[in-house]
């Protein structure tokens, strides 16, 4: 069982890298829409990467306890080591993917923000910007 929660778990950790990747060239495109259909395959996926983790942590601990407390390392044969090895290199890899995607994501909204200020101004209180000034406050003239 722990190796079908190690494979699977790592399989869950490639696919949302995947999908982060396609996340990364879709916002430099501006190809919001397909951003936010990926959301919940995302989200599937986390969750499903969170019951299997939780999985593989009661393994662990039961094989810990089973083994009179001997190290992990001596409990776990040579695949399941390379396996919880190559999980802990993905999720390092996930973590830098979704770093690089978390700057796209900040300047893009920074951008609308800044847009979105200069159409309808804010009112500045001290420090904190207060809601924008409704629209009807615009005028056209003709």
């Amino acid at each position: 069982m722990l190796s079908h929660y190690l494979k699977t778990s790592i399989e869950d950790i490639e696919n949302l890298i995947e999908l982060t990747k396609k996340d990364i060239l879709d916002i430099k495109e501006a190809k919001h829409e397909d951003v936010f259909k990926r959301t919940k395959i995302k989200n599937d996926l986390i969750k499903s990467f969170e019951n299997k983790k939780s999985m593989l942590d009661n393994e662990l601990i039961k094989l810990v306890k089973n083994s009179d407390n001997k190290p992990l390392e001596e409990i776990l044969n040579d695949s399941e080591q390379n396996m919880l090895e190559d999980m802990k290199n993905s999720l390092l890899s996930l973590k830098k993917k979704n770093r690089e995607y978390a700057r796209f994501v900040v300047t893009v909204s920074e951008f609308y923000n800044s847009l979105l200020d200069s159409v309808f101004p804010r009112d500045l209180e001290g420090y904190q910007k207060l809601n924008h000034k409704p629209a009807s406050l615009l005028k056209i003239r003709a």
